[in-house]
């Protein structure tokens, strides 16, 4: 659902936003006055972040379920707990930039893969390292700066630190992703921040928390899920940060379990359907980012199509969603590129690089660029990589040409790092690790300069 904000709503959501800090800072002693608001979304999403509001763990789980809708206001499904909430109280000027100066500005990045996106260890914070990787330190970020990384990607997972009823997440959770970030602003880096490994994983009706679905059946739930989690990090990153912290909404939405989990099917009604709840749903989000205010009304936004595949994003049923006043400026369009698949994700698949192999991903820029960057929208290549099959010297030509023909056509490209690398038996799969985070080297020193080629 699109929200105009007119001088007068403009006005209120102010007012809104000016009382939330209020409550924040401890200053609750006018908090059940009532506030006259004429925008009754505002008012809604006020009083679901006010201490007082309809919040409570036991009255949600004897709520009954809700009917099926066909879409939702966003900002009156807001119900998480905000005496739990993590709150920004930093000061930052946001730089005026378009997202097409900015992405140029992003060069080159890296995924903080396999760490809190992990999904293992239970709810607390030993969930980091659940996927065999170590808890993250300034160090590593420190080195990945010194490297030459503009950008780092951190994939976070939540539904597994969710601790009620309502969607609330662990503030513990949310302050260590802070700390993280803060690192990376602090290195003079670009970050990016989105909900990861959520999506759930059949297709099934989801449970309360599950996560989020592009299934009609499960929209409603992933409304819920998806538009309290993003008012809850729109809550702990807002003013203190610039525009050095980039929202990406959802990480390869998709339909788990089915055999369209991982292409679109033009002709199929559930590939159809699925990219019409995720429309629904990237649009519910970015009217919660944008009605927190502050920094967050200018911050950048990336949206990804179903996979976020670059075929998919190329479909006429993908649709970007309209912001609050209608420009294009604020707006990423994410996607991930293994490209071409047999080269840089198959095993055994090919392992060398060609003319061939160079075509199929130069032709893909050219496509993203024609249906995307012409029209007035960025584009940056989120995730991207090839899986180490013993051809290292094969690899270095594909990283070089690969990120050189993305800079060309003014794509920034973010390395996927799950940290495997040593390549055992001939099997390929899904060896992506590149950076050494125990001592902040490269397993392949020769691949970050043909990156850094790349980009020259």
């Amino acid at each position: 659902m699109k929200i105009f904000f007119n001088k007068t709503i403009k006005i209120l959501c102010l007012m809104c936003f000016a009382v939330i800090a209020v409550s924040c800072s401890g200053k609750n002693e006018k908090k059940n006055e009532p506030v006259e608001l004429s925008n009754p979304m505002a008012e809604r999403f006020l009083k679901a972040q006010s201490s007082d509001g309809p919040a409570k763990t036991e009255q949600a789980e004897n709520k009954p379920a809700p009917a099926p809708v066909t879409s939702v206001n966003p900002l009156e499904i807001i119900c998480f707990n905000r005496e739990n909430a993590v709150v920004d109280n930093g000061k930052k000027a946001f730089k005026e930039i378009t997202a097409m100066e900015l992405v140029r500005d992003m060069k080159t990045g890296w995924n903080l893969g396999n760490t809190l996106d992990a999904i293992g260890g239970g709810r607390g914070l030993a969930s980091e390292v659940s996927w065999g990787q170590p808890y993250t330190t300034k160090e590593m970020i420190d080195g990945l700066a010194a490297s030459g990384i503009k950008t780092i990607r951190i994939p976070v997972s939540w539904s597994r630190h969710i601790i009620d009823n309502n969607y609330t997440i662990s503030p513990a959770w949310m302050k260590r992703v802070k700390e993280i970030v803060d690192w990376a602003i602090e290195d003079g880096m670009y970050v990016v921040i989105n909900i990861h490994h959520d999506n759930y994983e059949k297709n099934a009706k989801m449970p309360r928390g599950g996560g989020f679905y592009p299934t009609d059946e499960n929209y409603e739930e992933s409304a819920y899920f998806v538009c309290n989690t993003w008012a809850q990090i729109a809550l702990a990153f807002n003013d203190g940060y610039d525009e050095h912290l980039v929202f990406e909404v959802l990480n390869e939405p998709r339909l788990c379990g089915t055999k369209e989990e991982w292409y679109y099917n033009s002709s199929s009604m559930k590939s159809i359907v699925a990219m019409n709840n995720l429309n629904k749903l990237t649009q519910n989000i970015l009217d919660v980012i944008r009605a927190s205010g502050g920094n967050n009304k200018k911050r950048m936004v990336a949206i990804p199509s179903l996979q976020a595949s670059p075929e998919s994003a190329l479909e006429s049923t993908f649709k970007m969603p309209q912001d609050y006043d209608g420009s294009k400026d604020r707006l990423i369009v994410s996607v991930h590129m293994y490209t071409p698949y047999n080269f840089a994700m198959e095993s055994p698949g090919i392992t060398e690089f060609s003319a061939k192999v160079e075509s199929d991903f130069t032709s893909m820029f050219k496509k993203l660029h024609n249906h995307f960057i012409e029209d007035g929208y960025a584009v940056y290549i989120g995730e991207y990589g090839a899986t180490n099959k013993n051809n290292l010297e094969a690899r270095v030509a594909w990283f070089r040409a690969f990120v050189k023909n993305a800079k060309a056509n003014g794509m920034p490209c973010f390395v996927w790092d799950n940290a495997v690398w040593e390549v055992k038996d001939r099997d390929y799969s899904e060896h992506y690790g590149f950076y050494n985070r125990y001592n902040q080297t490269w397993y392949f020193p020769e691949i970050i300069d043909a990156i850094n080629e790349g980009l020259k």
